[in-house]
């Protein structure tokens, strides 16, 4: 069903629209992190860094499939908002094609290049041939999780959140089963859970399509409809490809900073890995604040209501503040708890290490809190392409730490680089927010045929 976010009140919508959508983060976050908890367990500390091994990498290529998803999402929210179910169609057959040609593309450059990416990253010989097999085997998967990432940008770009919701449902569990199967069972140790992985987000895509082509009558296709259309492609490709390489540019300092890690030893990955678990889920609220807003502005601009823009921004805002807050007042007490689901109570330093980075990057999530909501927002503006400054700022500031932070300091220099990174990219995004909401109310003034949209 689909759902304008253009009347109402816009709190109400916008926590209307999050709620189902971060349970579906979350449960997208739980593929990562049931692979992380079971090799853990049943594998070992060392299983657990080669999976964490490689998550910079495959932030840097799946990072960029995913943010040219959540791109092609925007022109498709901004034509629903306008009310133009021609260019809805428009844009979303085309989108489907571009994800063919990416899907080809990256799986094939990723069989070249992942070898030579560990290697460069000094990954530890004595995780490098588990990091591979797993990272090899997700990349080889990448139509799966490009195709259920766009499908499920296009359903939120048409104000449905719920129905990505319930087939990632149904593909986690099958994940956790199949986790487990091919782990205990099988014994397949790191191939297991990446095979797991892949699988279950096949089938959440096949599911999402099934569903969205008996469902919504206004993604019914003419013949006519079903042309390649080149300017519709270069709309697209105009904001997927900036929001891509804004995360693929914020994975280059990542991918810097891993291989400083990596130098100190695989306790300290398996430290990092297992705080990052357990963080990706806490932050969820405030990502999906952010991903909320970019489907919001997006409506609201092609009803030319910035009214209702800035009364949501504020809005949105105040909700991410508040729940940075409670975070941190939880993780304090309790991260200790929650990283022994990752690792044994025995791994007493890993624990430890674990814990301090978790610390330290909650004290300071309302940065990060401000920088998904910020980013969203211009995304759903159209002004994809000045988030690539942000992400630059983050690729500097990991990278500083990276080159110049981590040989004297050690292990807390990683600790601090997240704020760092976040501080830097909130300096550029607020300047230009509150420059392009300028510009906008400017433009929105005039009638429709003299504007730019």
């Amino acid at each position: 069903m689909t759902k304008s976010m253009t009347s109402g009140s816009p709190i109400k919508i916008i926590l209307a629209f999050c709620l189902p959508l971060l349970v579906g983060n979350i449960f997208q976050q739980l593929y990562n992190m049931v692979d992380s908890i079971i090799v853990g367990k049943f594998v070992g500390v060392n299983a657990l860094a080669a999976v964490g091994s490689t998550g910079s990498i495959n932030f840097l290529v799946l990072g960029f499939a995913l943010g040219l998803c959540s791109g092609f999402g925007i022109p498709i929210a901004q034509a629903f908002g306008a009310q133009d179910e021609k260019g809805v169609r428009r844009y979303v057959i085309n989108a489907l094609y571009l994800c063919v040609i990416a899907s080809v593309v990256i799986t094939m450059l990723t069989m070249i290049f992942t070898p030579s990416l560990l290697h460069w990253m000094k990954t530890p010989e004595d995780i490098y041939q588990g990091a591979y097999t797993y990272i090899s085997i997700v990349f080889n998967g990448t139509t799966a999780i490009i195709f259920y990432n766009v499908l499920s940008s296009i359903l939120r770009a048409l104000g449905d959140s719920k129905t990505p919701l319930l087939f990632l449902a149904i593909s986690s569990i099958l994940n956790i089963i199949l986790d487990l199967l091919f782990v205990t069972q099988f014994h397949m140790a790191e191939a297991g859970v990446a095979y797991a992985t892949v699988i279950s987000q096949g089938v959440s895509a096949i599911l999402c399509a099934i569903y969205m082509k008996k469902r919504y009558a206004i993604l019914k296709f003419k013949k006519e409809e079903m042309k390649f259309d080149i300017q519709a492609c270069l709309k697209l490709l105009g904001i997927g490809v900036p929001m891509a390489l804004q995360f693929s540019i914020t994975a280059v300092g990542t991918v810097i900073l891993q291989v400083a890690v990596n130098g100190l030893g695989s306790a300290k990955v398996a430290a990092i890995t297992a705080a990052m678990k357990i963080q990706n889920i806490v932050t969820q609220p405030m990502d999906t604040i952010g991903v909320t807003m970019a489907t919001y502005c997006g409506q609201n601009l092609g009803a030319r209501k910035m009214d209702r823009i800035e009364k949501g921004l504020k809005q949105a805002f105040m909700l991410s503040f508040g729940y940075c807050i409670l975070s941190c007042v939880v993780i304090w007490p309790l991260g200790k708890v929650f990283l022994l689901l990752l690792v044994d109570a025995q791994e007493v330093a890993v624990i430890n290490d674990a814990s301090l980075y978790m610390r330290i990057d909650s004290a300071l999530f309302t940065l990060l809190g401000f920088l998904f909501i910020a980013r969203n927002a211009l995304q759903g503006l159209g002004y994809s392409s000045l988030t690539m400054l942000a992400g630059i700022a983050e690729m500097i500031g990991r990278s500083f730490v990276a080159l110049f932070m981590v040989q004297s300091l050690g292990y807390i220099a990683v600790c601090i680089s997240d704020p760092i990174a976040w501080l830097l990219a909130d300096i550029i995004l607020s300047v230009t927010l509150v420059i392009k909401l300028k510009t906008l109310r400017q433009e929105l003034a005039y009638p429709v045929e003299e504007s730019v949209f």
